[in-house]
């Protein structure tokens, strides 16, 4: 029979002999005692709820794309923003341009606007306050569902209220915008 030789092992730590027990002494690591554990992976990414109502958004107009094709596929991104690009902006600038020729005080309709956007950030800065309280939310909410109850009540179950309410709405529109 052939005899074999087997290679020869090598560690890179010692071993010594302590009360009986063996201990390893890495040259690598100054402590004994050190443990390193691997590293984890990074968290996923937490997405921002703009960027989750945005996905949202992309892939149900995705789907309405899909479904408005003949063939079902998806159009392309450039093509539908091309086209959306083109057609609405020109419209929508020129009945903008041509209302505001229109305005003779043009200082205290920019004025408005302004002051109606600051009044609609406050109003949800308060409003995100009071939804912070404790029983507030809970309380304001009984009441508009009494109040929507006895709305749908008083002028929407029975047709003589809702041909009243009908009357009322299209006296208010006129009174507002003029007969037209």
């Amino acid at each position: 029979m052939a005899s074999t030789t087997s290679p020869s092992l090598s560690l890179s730590s010692s071993s010594t002999l302590v009360d009986g027990k063996t201990t390893r002494q890495s040259t690598a690591v100054a402590s004994s005692q050190c443990v390193t554990l691997p590293t984890l992976p990074p968290p996923p990414a937490v997405q921002s709820r703009a960027a989750r109502t945005t996905a949202y958004c992309r892939k149900i107009a995705r789907n309405v794309a899909a479904m408005a094709t003949s063939t079902g596929e998806v159009a392309t991104a450039e093509a539908t923003a091309e086209t959306a690009t083109t057609e609405l902006p020109s419209e929508l600038v020129q009945k903008i341009q041509e209302v505001w020729d229109k305005v003779d005080d043009k200082y205290a309709v920019s004025s408005l606007g302004v002051a109606a956007f600051i009044l609609l950030w406050s109003s949800t800065g308060v409003i995100s306050a009071i939804d912070r309280l404790p029983l507030i939310p809970g309380v304001l909410e009984l009441v508009g569902i009494g109040y929507t109850g006895w709305f749908a009540y008083k002028n929407l179950i029975f047709k003589p209220d809702r041909e009243a309410l009908i009357v009322k709405i299209k006296e208010l529109y006129k009174d507002i915008l003029g007969s037209s």
